[in-house]
């Protein structure tokens, strides 16, 4: 039985969601279940999602997403290799690296349409001097077995104990809690921002008084954060004394011993000092300096090639989240960050990231985000789970940055709890359906925000020029907020109490606070709201206008739907007359822009090529047997783009005029605000499409495993063949620009939206099972590590 949306909000929260959407939504029409008037979330009728494929198939009900673990996200990278953590050791500079030609490095900057041959996951073989997985760590159980002919067991101990501590000694004066700089203190929260074009300059991590602590709650304080970058700066009185060693040839094979299995990272010498006793026969070690080997490592920190990549594995956080609290922990700029895509929150991810290293080695950003040494030594490194969330691997050099649409798509690996259908093979049935037929491309639910207050609606008012009304909305009450956000916000709209509410809104909150701050900075009653708004990061602003852009589109698609079906191109359809590359005629070429994309540097600016609007041919009736219903595209309304002919060329007029906007005239004052069209296909197939159904009882247990808990040893999941509960378990691969969820939509005929979603999650009947799985299982969750 489907258990509806909860009713306990106010009705004055149902009239705020309706009046914030946009005039066009009365074109849509009545949903076809009547709105739950209580609720305070927009759902997918609003944002003109609609139709389905296999109509005639009853719902599946289930819940999407109900633990991170159930949205397994992998992307695929340009050679279609699959993206995964393969070690969670520390990298070595001196281990093999790969270095790409200048052909490759080129290649790379015409990221939207040319395949990049130097966008990997890492080769087998780039960590084969490191302990791996196989060799039980940083300290292999062959570490004890060569230096026991040497040494006692206490002092094998104090020796691991220094080796693990990594090159840097440990901080004791803040009992490893660091202080934060000024300038990242007292950050702005364009500065915090999930945006590229936020500017921290590296030497702002240095020095400077400490501000103010205020009521950051953020996620991003970064605590601790950055530590590691700084190799060199305080000196290293660390030794380990060895035992006396009387024979000369024991002493020369102890050397040897500690050379050979450090790798050079230790060095010994004998003790000169008297006051040890044992005359010259003790051995000190200790960690070699940094600037040995005649200079060497020094002279190659510099020599490496100007970018490190990656994986990045996340859980539970936006993808420009996560590289906000990178960007943190290693003291630069979220600008010197770059990813080939973004991916999904509620859910566990791996990605590579590109890190413009400004002189940093993969040994200092390994330790600087992994906290090492400071809070955690390099065995916690790689024996516990990342903190707050994030995990890197598999780092190495690269001569050129990643930049959007860098990957073939994604690889998803899902869970749906719950399941309830009658008759059961209905799953097999929509299963079937979605793998031969596949699903319409909407734009998901992600794309217009999980608040009461609609993305695409901010999205208007900035197309329209509206900067009050964009404030407005940007700063208004949205139900179910975390308290703390809530409270800034009364501070700001009930109190007006601009400086309490910078004090209480959280960094995390990043285009509310930039506009708060900016207010700050004006002074006085005049609130320039434009400038204001400015100071958001571009990514995120444009991102409320690409929302626009969606919802429009997905509305123009039901109705092509509805009207003419899903089998077969009609007259008046659109298609590309001829792809401006192979690739592009298999995937979407949604987000490809005649702009430079917000991530970009200078350098690859410069380099990429123009985008060229592809030739659109609108079909006629002797051109409908040349093209299938796949090959169908639609645009999404922007300059230089071709609208289908007959109704729907129409339909897409009315959406616009009816918020105030001229189809035809997409110039605007404020450059950025100057929308560019684009193209999508209408229905998507995804590949290598498998399922499988299983039971469970205790919906706190994990039914799928990340890589990380993988190679941290953590137990598999358990079926339990005799489960009171079904999941269905689906993997599928999309392209870069379609959402995995309207294709689990379309097999449950279920309503995807967040608020939703979580409803059915607490009224479902498993949740009177939590924890009886007994608590080794639970632990092991990623929800409570």
């Amino acid at each position: 039985m489907e258990v509806e949306p909860s009713t306990s909000t106010s009705k004055d929260d149902d009239k705020r969601v309706s009046g914030n959407l946009p005039p066009s939504r009365s074109l849509l029409g009545e949903p076809p279940k009547p709105r739950d008037s209580g609720s305070p979330f927009f759902e997918e009728f609003d944002v003109g999602i609609s139709e389905y494929i296999s109509k005639g198939l009853p719902p599946i009900h289930a819940i999407i997403k109900q633990r991170f673990t159930d949205f397994l996200v992998r992307e695929v990278n340009l050679d279609g290799e699959v993206v995964r953590i393969k070690s969670l050791a520390k990298p070595s500079s001196e281990t093999k690296k790969t270095i790409e030609s200048t052909e490759e490095s080129a290649a790379a900057s015409n990221a939207a349409v040319v395949k990049d041959s130097n966008i990997e996951t890492p080769a087998e073989n780039e960590s084969d001097a490191l302990p791996t997985k196989d060799e039980e760590g940083p300290w292999p159980e062959r570490f004890n077995n060569v230096l026991n002919d040497f040494l006692s067991e206490p002092v094998i101990e104090e020796l691991k104990k220094m080796f693990l501590e990594g090159p840097e000694p440990p901080f004791v004066s803040d009992s490893g809690w660091a202080g934060r700089p000024a300038k990242d203190e007292g950050a702005s929260a364009a500065e915090a921002a999930e945006e590229p074009e936020t500017k921290v300059e590296a030497s702002d991590a240095r020095g400077g008084k400490r501000g103010k602590r205020g009521r950051d709650r953020g996620r991003g304080r970064g605590r601790g954060g950055g530590r590691g970058g700084g190799a060199g700066k305080r000196e290293d009185t660390r030794r380990v004394l060895s035992d006396p060693i009387e024979s000369k040839e024991s002493r020369t094979n102890f050397h040897k011993a500690i050379r050979e299995l450090f790798d050079g990272k230790l060095e010994s010498e004998t003790d000169s000092k008297s006051n040890y006793g044992g005359g010259n026969n003790r051995i000190v070690v200790k960690w070699a300096k940094q600037g040995g080997n005649g200079g060497r490592r020094q002279g190659e920190r510099n020599a490496y090639p100007p970018y490190i990549h990656f994986t990045l594995q996340k859980v539970n956080r936006d993808t420009q989240d996560a590289l906000g609290h990178l960007s943190r922990m290693l003291k630069t700029g979220v600008r010197d960050l770059s990813v080939a895509g973004t991916k999904d929150k509620r859910a566990v991810t791996v990605q590579r990231v590109s890190l413009k290293r400004n002189g940093k080695t993969v040994e200092d950003v390994w330790n600087m985000i992994n906290n090492v040494p400071g809070r955690r030594t390099i065995e916690e490194a790689v024996t516990q789970r990342g903190e707050r969330g994030v995990r890197i691997a598999d780092l190495n050099y690269r001569k050129a940055s990643l930049e959007l649409g860098m990957l073939k798509g994604n690889v998803f690996a899902i869970t749906l709890r719950n399941v309830q259908v009658d008759p059961l093979d209905t799953i097999d049935k929509a299963l079937e359906s979605v793998k031969n037929r596949g699903f319409i491309n909407y734009y998901g639910m992600q794309r217009f925000g999980t608040a009461s207050v609609p993305t695409h609606a901010i999205g208007l008012a900035l197309l329209q020029s509206d900067w009050h009304k964009a404030v407005d909305l940007i700063l208004q009450h949205r139900p179910g907020e975390h308290p703390e956000v809530a409270e800034a916000r009364d501070a700001w709209l009930i109190e007006n109490d601009l400086e309490k509410a910078l004090e209480l809104m959280p960094r995390r909150v990043v285009a509310e606070r930039c506009i708060l701050e900016s207010y700050k900075k004006q002074k006085g009653d005049t609130r320039n709201a434009m400038g204001a708004l400015s100071t958001i990061p571009r990514n995120l602003r444009l991102m409320y206008i690409h929302a626009y852009q969606s919802y429009v589109w997905n509305a123009v698609v039901s109705e092509r739907i509805k009207s003419f079906g899903f089998d077969k191109p009609v007259v008046g359809d659109i298609v590309f007359d001829k792809p401006p590359d192979k690739e592009l005629a298999d995937e979407d070429v949604d987000g490809l822009l005649d702009e430079p994309m917000p991530e970009e540097t200078g350098d690859s600016k410069r380099s990429r090529k123009p985008w060229e609007p592809p030739r659109i041919k609108t079909l006629a009736e002797e051109d409908l047997d040349k093209y299938s219903i796949f090959d169908i595209i639609m645009p999404l309304p922007g300059k230089d783009i071709s609208y289908p002919g007959g109704a729907l060329g129409e339909r897409y007029r009315k959406f616009l005029e009816a918020d105030g906007l001229d189809p035809d005239n997409w110039v605007r004052k404020q450059k950025e605000y100057s929308l560019s069209g684009s193209y999508r296909k209408v229905l998507h197939k995804p590949k290598d499409l498998t399922w499988s159904v299983v039971r469970y009882t205790d919906p706190d247990v994990p039914l799928a495993q990340s890589d990380e808990d993988e190679l941290l040893g953590v137990e598999p999941p358990v079926l339990d063949e005799n489960g009171k509960f079904v999941a269905l378990q689906v993997q599928f691969e999309l392209g870069t620009a379609a959402y995995a969820t309207m294709a689990l939509r379309e097999i449950t005929k279920t309503e995807t939206s967040a608020a939703y979603q979580s409803t059915l999650t607490m009224s479902s009947e498993d949740q009177a099972f939590r924890g009886t799985a007994g608590s080794k299982q639970v632990e092991d969750s990623m929800e409570t590590s």
